[in-house]
């Protein structure tokens, strides 16, 4: 069963980036490596800290398209609430320190 992902990475200097993958430990990696030109790599965005699992494509699209339109402000309550729920399979976030930067609006 095929499986697509809903992602946030972030940098050391707290920009985000959101996407949709099919592989998401091979997408995480070509972001560390700065594989593919544009902006994840333009910004350094090494860091996986949230991740979303789904079986259906069209419902990670929507979901990505849905994320992707939220202020700054609401990703970064979405990663924040996830820390609390760490032992759920389909979500999990890693390293993710949030300073006053991340705060603002």
């Amino acid at each position: 069963m095929r499986h697509f992902y809903v992602y946030i990475m972030a940098s050391k200097s707290r920009v985000l980036y959101t996407g949709m993958t099919n592989s998401i430990w091979s997408r995480v990696w070509d972001h560390k490596n700065d594989v593919n030109p544009g902006f994840t790599r333009d910004y350094r965005l090494h860091r996986l800290v949230y991740y979303e699992t789904f079986q259906y494509v069209d419902n990670a699209i929507k979901r990505e398209k849905e994320i992707k339109g939220w202020l700054r402000r609401k990703k970064i309550a979405l990663i924040e609430a996830e820390k609390s729920h760490m032992g759920r399979p389909q979500c999990i976030v890693v390293r993710w320190k949030a300073g006053p930067s991340l705060r603002s609006g």
